[in-house]
């Protein structure tokens, strides 16, 4: 008797699952300019606006703070290498090669940063 009755179907639809809502990717949010958006690229400005601050900083404390120490220790100012003064080869040789280590340090932290906010944005 078994082999008598009908066999059941099963009737599924093709969807399988709920639907979404659509997913925004934060580039999008960017790009449409939107809270969220400016959110994102306020702290970008903000951490390479830092960056730029602290390189100029210690720049400009370097540059500033040499001729202060010419003048509060005037015994400098009297040695000479190779018939240079002291001053003037500080000046002119070791300033440059830190506006360069400078430089690099700041693209360096600032190629960083960028990559930070596009992993963040990947995550999304």
């Amino acid at each position: 008797m078994k082999a008598d009755r009908p066999r059941r179907v099963v009737v599924t639809s093709p969807r399988t699952s709920a639907a979404r809502p659509p997913r925004y990717p934060a580039t999008r949010e960017i790009d449409e300019q939107t809270g969220l958006g400016e959110v994102y690229m306020r702290s970008l400005v903000r951490a390479q606006l830092r960056l730029a601050l602290f390189v100029c900083t210690v720049l400009g404390c370097v540059v500033l703070g040499l001729p202060l120490i010419f003048v509060l220790l005037p015994g400098f100012s009297q040695v000479a290498v190779l018939g240079v003064p002291l001053p003037w080869v500080v000046l002119a040789g070791l300033i440059y090669p830190a506006f360069v280590g400078g430089a690099v340090l700041y693209v360096r932290q600032a190629e960083r940063n960028e990559a930070r906010f596009a992993e963040l944005l990947e995550r999304e």
